[in-house]
């Protein structure tokens, strides 16, 4: 599990640092370093971007960009760095006391850090049939999407009917998932309306309905990313939706309360909705807040803001953040 990470000198995150739970709510105007944030994780990860795409404007060259993951149990006191400079990218490790940093260890949490997968879901995507492969993945901007649902419906039967369920639930008009062949090789999905039996294809559907479709299967994958990033998973959602999308994304971090059997998923979600941070107001500590100050990001945890509590009362947690009292919005200059 990730406890924090610490940024320095990564475009507007010039030093601040993000603290983890399994459940992250990342809030914020735009520009305030939300996205910019996922980027980093992922840059950090896979040691990619050049020194020019990631450092601070006018950051001196002599200086470093440095992404620095803090770790909790079962590698407490465990920092990796990856470092940015004029002339490569490097990744180190250093231990706390107690720590050994043997080569399977460096292995394994590599491993870990290359299941963290960014989501941005996109309708157009998410409907369009897809070629079947035999390893295929759920796309970044939810492509595959069919794919993903046939091969769930071939070799884990038992979570597809589970999902079918679910969708019976989420959307109460349809009660199925089905499949046509647009062309060879190819698969699309369609879904079979509870009244007449109707199958309406995806490229029918509303984009709202698409979005929820996707976020729902993320939740019954059978080899979820380790870090899951989530941009925005209430655009385009009906505000009734919110409380599901809310369940499955807690069903990938707290797998043991829905009767999973595997390692939890860490999530990371920003959003600009009040309607899904409230969702959150007994959990602040699952909240953090990114505000813009000049030309810099800070990022902070809302549990730690001072008179949180007195804050949250007698009003909803997303009158509070519109208010402007918790920061997170737009400000002037």
């Amino acid at each position: 599990m990730i406890e924090s990470v610490q940024f320095r000198n990564f475009k507007a995150l010039k030093d601040t640092n993000l603290p983890f739970e399994r459940f992250t709510l990342l809030i914020g105007p735009n520009g305030s370093g939300k996205s910019t944030a996922i980027q980093a994780l992922l840059g950090a990860a896979y040691s990619s971007y050049s020194f020019k795409e990631v450092a601070t404007a006018g950051l001196d060259p002599s200086q470093a960009v440095e992404v620095l993951f803090r770790f909790a149990a079962p590698f407490k006191g465990l920092v990796r760095q990856t470092v940015w400079d004029i002339n490569r990218v490097q990744v180190d490790y250093r231990g706390a006391s107690g720590v050994q940093l043997t080569k399977e260890l460096k292995k394994e949490i590599e491993q870990r850090l290359g299941r963290l997968k960014r989501y941005s879901l996109d309708p157009a995507a998410i409907a369009a049939p897809v070629r079947l492969q035999q390893s295929i993945q759920l796309g970044d901007a939810g492509g595959g999407l069919a794919a993903v649902l046939d091969r769930l419906r071939d070799t884990e039967p038992e979570r597809f009917e589970a999902l079918n369920q679910e969708l019976s639930r989420w959307l109460p008009e349809f009660d199925r998932f089905l499949f046509h062949v647009p062309a060879d090789g190819q698969r699309g999905f369609m879904l079979r309306t509870r009244s007449g039996q109707y199958s309406i294809a995806a490229k029918d559907l509303s984009h709202g309905t698409l979005l929820a479709l996707a976020t729902m299967t993320l939740a019954y994958l059978p080899d979820p990313p380790s870090l899951l990033c989530l941009e925005e998973p209430d655009r385009g959602i009906h505000p009734r939706l919110l409380r599901e999308i809310q369940d499955a994304l807690y069903r990938l971090s707290y797998p043991e309360n829905y009767g999973e059997k595997r390692e939890a998923v860490q999530v990371l979600v920003t959003t600009h909705s009040p309607y899904l941070l409230d969702l959150y107001r007994d959990h602040p500590e699952q909240i953090v807040v990114s505000q813009k100050i000049g030309n810099e990001a800070r990022f902070e945890r809302l549990s730690d803001q001072p008179h949180i509590e007195e804050m949250l009362e007698g009003a909803t947690l997303g009158e509070i953040w519109y208010s402007g009292i918790l920061g997170g919005v737009p400000c002037e200059p």
